[in-house]
């Protein structure tokens, strides 16, 4: 006896039915943490996107996705539910992070975009550097700039809470 063969129906649509998708991990299960040539606190300029030309500094970085948020750039609306009477609804404006691909760092005294390089200085430091210019971005004062605007942050975000109970009494 032969057997039939149902048939394949041309229609039938594949659908992924899972609602998250496996990171890429190292044998160990931990994630993959893609190198970067960008650090928080360059000034960069974006190449490509919506919005190509701007020039801004880089606030955060997500390595397990190669992502960045710049300030003042891609900024997307948020429309915020009010949550009860004491805190009204409001659209604010955020920055949403946008890929480092699409990113090259920026030097403003020449005001020129460059791509990164790597050499080591006669002190036996390894410092990164603009190609073009041959401008060194890890120097000591920017480290000591990058250190200072953190602290000034932070006590700005401590005082904040303080100012705020103070107003409520």
């Amino acid at each position: 006896m032969e057997m039939i063969k149902p048939r394949e129906n041309p229609c039938l649509i594949v659908v992924k039915l899972k609602r998250w998708e496996r990171k890429e991990c190292k044998p160990n299960s931990l994630p993959v943490l893609h190198k970067m040539h960008v650090k928080v606190g360059d000034t960069i300029k974006v190449i490509s996107g919506r919005d190509k030309g701007k020039i801004g500094e880089i606030s955060k970085i997500f390595k397990h996705n190669s992502t960045i948020v710049v300030k003042d750039i891609n900024l997307k609306t948020k429309h915020m539910k009010s949550r009860g009477e004491d805190q009204p609804g409001q659209i604010i404006k955020i920055e949403a992070p946008i890929h480092s691909s699409n990113v090259m760092l920026y030097s403003k005294e020449k005001e020129v975009t460059s791509r990164v390089g790597h050499k080591v200085l006669d002190d036996g430091k390894k410092v990164r550097y603009l190609i073009k210019t041959g401008e060194i971005l890890d120097s000591d004062e920017n480290w000591k700039k990058l250190k200072e605007a953190a602290k000034e942050k932070t006590e700005v975000a401590a005082a904040a809470p303080a100012a705020d109970t103070g107003a409520a009494s």
